[in-house]
């Protein structure tokens, strides 16, 4: 497990709509040999294939189309090459409901993936296959079918309250490559990308892409944010270098601040990562947090280069809800899905674990008798 590494992006001083922030990133170098463009999609939802016999229907306003070369020089977006044959023509692009792969290569240096999809699919898949003994406690249905289905809830970003304006409105620095969205001070997205064109083609892809429930209720209910305004004291200028210096110790506040305080929760927590796709010297990986209940957790996806520097990052604020399912099952199967076992390692009963996974929503994978005998030991206690 590792952490998160955001070395090589800086971050700019926010700018505030509301309650929502946010915070530009910018590169110093942008990674030239690599190419991130948008593919739209005329349906709002379709199938995704992920396997044979296995699919699911899900959100898919778009997808990324990466580009990349294997020389180091600079990659250009798909459709704008120039071609040796001058009656030839870009493919069109065009709207599908079938998508095959939530990461397919379309060529040699090209591959089309959905971005989101490859973290969310990387939590729902997690222990999917259920029980790994059949333990007496455990339904038929657990045994045969595991955890299927597996469904989560989230939103798009035009529903949550004052991110469209704040998009439209706020002003894209130079250099920018990414941006920390915060709904009421809560981090609710990371999002970063190879090349400041890349930025600006990909930022109206905010608003497409999803967010948890918590953000739609933070954005929903909570009150505006409090911009953060320099303040500097009269006494300490008299002169015009005076006043340089110190709006450079702000501007160096302000970087400290939204580099350390605010995303501590996304940078501080080890992180599990799984490869999906090698791309030339870059590699296209997803990742899953520990999981830690009543705290900060994010679930994402980035491409990396050869040196392990973050080119691509996007991640998805799990819900506590959310954070505690992953928990659950990640603690069954840490003991071998037993249940005695799973209850010692949290300091509970076997009962008590039993109604916690009723009310997780994960009641079906319980024999109804044993379930039912929980729920008897339940309202005794509290008899």
């Amino acid at each position: 497990m590792t952490t998160l590494d955001l070395t090589g992006l800086a971050t700019r001083p926010a700018q505030v709509w509301g309650a929502v922030r946010l915070v530009p990133l910018v590169r110093a170098e942008p990674v030239e040999d690599l190419c991130l463009r948008p593919q739209l999609y005329g349906d709002t939802t379709g199938l995704v294939e992920v396997g044979p016999r296995h699919a699911y229907v899900s959100y898919v306003p778009h997808g990324f189309v990466a580009t990349w070369t294997a020389d180091g020089t600079p990659a250009a977006a798909y459709g704008t090459q120039l071609s040796a044959d001058a009656d030839s023509a870009p493919a069109a692009v065009m709207g599908l409901r079938f998508h095959r792969g939530m990461a397919r290569r379309q060529a040699k240096d090209r591959l089309r993936f959905l971005p989101l999809h490859l973290a969310l699919e990387g939590y729902l898949a997690l222990h999917f296959g259920g029980p790994s003994i059949a333990w007496e406690e455990w339904s038929q249905r657990a045994v045969r079918h595991g955890l299927s289905p597996r469904a989560e809830e989230a939103c798009a970003g035009a529903d949550i309250r004052g991110l469209a304006h704040a998009l439209r409105i706020f002003e894209i620095h130079p250099g920018q490559c990414g941006v920390l969205v915060y709904v009421a001070d809560a981090l609710a997205a990371a999002f970063a990308v190879p090349h400041p064109d890349d930025y600006r083609a990909l930022h109206p892809t905010l608003l497409l892409d999803l967010y948890g429930e918590l953000i739609h209720h933070y954005a929903t209910l909570m009150p505006p944010v409090r911009d953060f305004r320099a303040r500097i004291p009269d006494a300490r200028v008299r002169s015009l270098a005076d006043l340089r210096t110190a709006v450079a110790e702000q501007e160096q506040s302000w970087a400290r601040f939204h580099d350390t305080t605010m995303p501590a929760g996304l940078l501080e927590q080890a992180y599990t990562w799984q490869t999906v796709h090698r791309m030339g010297r870059f590699t296209l990986s997803r990742f899953l947090p520990a999981f830690r209940p009543k705290q900060e957790n994010h679930i994402g996806e980035a491409i990396t280069d050869d040196s392990g520097r973050i080119a691509y990052l996007k991640t998805f604020r799990l819900s506590e809800n959310q954070v505690r399912r992953g928990h659950l099952l990640t603690m069954l199967a840490a003991h071998d899905w037993h249940l005695a076992g799973t209850a010692a390692g949290l300091g509970i009963t076997p009962a008590q674990l039993g109604l916690r996974l009723e009310s997780a929503g994960f009641g079906f994978l319980l024999r109804q008798d044993v379930l039912d005998g929980y729920r008897r030991q339940g309202r005794t206690r509290t008899g």
